[in-house]
């Protein structure tokens, strides 16, 4: 072998090893690349029909001062997303509002950092299934005598993944002290925050 080809000999060695590196992505850097297509956002006004994430999930936990806890599992359904779950510390059979709400921030103590209701197609409040209604509106849930409620509710318009408007993945699920009265703009007079969670992918 002469000096002259040495040079051209190592440089191929280094493409050869570069190539092979990129060949093989980490599972962490594929899982974060999965993660930030999961959540990133069409521009607004674009809004989808179908889900592609099969299921997502809520862990909700207390905001201003409450106890009230709880676990929901998202799968879409008909024209919307079904939430199923268990929701606990509540008043004793008592009605209580919950809703989608725009921010997956659950960070203040009261939950405000989660912003105002789920809202893509800019909807007046109101009942699920009876006109006009925001995305993140749902029907009242109801605590037995031991504070717990069985969570059955639909929310209509919303998909699970693909980034469009309508994408309630990465939004937030509130949890309110008081029942919505499906008419008082913008929020159904629901009263405080009492749990928040962020909606997260499982899929």
């Amino acid at each position: 072998m002469t000096l002259d080809s040495r040079p051209a000999r190592w440089l191929a060695g280094v493409a050869t090893l570069a190539l092979a590196g990129c060949a093989s992505v980490p599972a962490s850097d594929s899982a974060a690349a999965r993660a930030a297509a999961a959540t990133a956002r069409a521009p607004a006004g674009v809004l989808a029909t179908s889900s592609s994430v099969r299921q997502a999930a809520v862990t909700l936990a207390p905001a201003s001062g409450s106890l009230v806890s709880g676990q929901l599992v998202l799968r879409p359904m008909g024209d919307g997303v079904h939430l199923s779950g268990e929701i606990g510390g509540l008043t004793r059979n008592s009605s209580h509002a919950i809703h989608i709400h725009e921010n997956g921030d659950c960070s203040a103590a009261d939950a405000s950092s989660a912003g105002g209701h789920f809202n893509p197609t800019a909807a007046p409040h109101g009942k699920v299934g009876a006109g006009a209604h925001h995305a993140g509106d749902m029907d009242n849930i109801v605590a037995n005598a031991s504070g717990v409620a069985a969570v059955n509710v639909h929310a209509h318009g919303v998909v699970l993944g693909g980034g469009a408007g309508n994408d309630a993945i990465g939004r937030a699920v509130v949890v309110h002290a008081q029942r919505d009265d499906y008419r008082s703009q913008p929020s159904g007079d629901a009263g405080a925050r009492v749990a928040c969670g962020v909606i997260r992918a499982q899929d």
